[in-house]
C-alpha cells in the first residue's frame, strides 16, 4: 500500500461508516434499497459459522461485529483498528499486511475480507488469494455490485469530509465472476449493492 493509500484511510476512518449508513455525504445519494439491503448483508455475516475465524481488511468493523466465533481482525489502518477495536470488545484486533499476515498455515476455519478484494489490481489479487488460502480453510469475499450504469474496472476519485481528494482503484462484480476468480465455491448474496461469495 501506498503512502498516499494510507493516508486516505487514516483520514477516512472517521467517516467510513457513512458508506453504510447513508449519513454524511452519502445522505444525498440515491441508493434505492440500500438500507435494506445493508441489514441483509449484516444477517449473511451473522449466518456464518461460528469457529475461529479472520476477517482481514476489517476496517472499523462494521461488518465484523457479526461474526460468530474466535474472531481476530486485521487492518493496516491504525486509524480503523481503533474504531474496530471499540466495536469487538471480545475479539482481537491486530494490525497486519493483507500479503503478510503473521499467523500460521491453517489456523483460521475461515477468511472474511469485505471491500477489499474489490481494490486489488491482478497481482495483487494472486497473491492474496494466495495468503488467504495459507491461513485458512475457507473464504468469504464481500464486495460491490456490478450494475450496468458504472464500468467494472475504474480508477475513481473519493471525495473525503474536509474536501481531500483521493484516487482509488475499484472494480464491480457479478457473483459468477467472483466464484469464477476464487475457483468456484457458492454465492451467500446477489443483490443491488452488495455481492457475497464463499470459495
Amino acid at each position: 500500500m501506498t503512502d498516499a493509500e494510507r493516508a486516505y484511510y487514516a483520514q477516512r476512518a472517521p467517516e467510513y461508516d457513512d458508506f453504510y449508513l447513508g449519513t454524511g455525504l452519502y445522505s444525498a445519494r440515491s441508493r434505492p434499497g440500500w438500507h435494506e439491503e445493508v441489514e441483509a448483508l449484516q444477517a449473511v455475516v451473522a449466518s456464518l459459522r461460528a469457529g475461529k475465524v479472520l476477517d482481514v481488511a476489517c476496517g472499523t468493523g462494521f461488518l465484523t461485529r457479526h461474526l460468530k466465533g474466535r474472531v481476530i481482525a486485521t487492518d493496516q489502518s491504525q486509524a480503523m483498528l481503533a474504531i474496530a477495536r471499540a466495536r469487538l470488545p471480545r475479539g482481537a484486533v491486530v494490525q497486519a499486511d493483507a500479503f503478510r499476515l503473521p499467523f500460521p498455515a491453517r489456523c483460521f476455519d475461515t477468511l472474511v475480507t469485505g471491500h477489499f478484494y474489490g481494490h486489488l489490481d491482478g497481482s495483487d489479487r494472486a497473491r492474496f488469494l494466495a495468503e488467504a488460502r495459507r491461513v485458512a480453510g475457507g473464504l468469504v469475499v464481500i464486495d460491490a455490485a456490478f450494475r450496468e450504469e458504472f464500468p467494472a474496472e475504474s480508477v475513481q476519485e473519493r471525495v473525503l469530509n474536509d474536501g481531500s481528494r483521493h484516487t482509488v482503484y475499484k472494480r464491480y462484480f457479478t457473483p459468477e465472476q467472483l466464484l469464477a476468480e476464487l475457483g468456484g465455491g457458492r454465492v451467500l448474496h446477489a443483490g443491488r449493492w452488495f455481492v457475497a461469495v464463499a470459495g
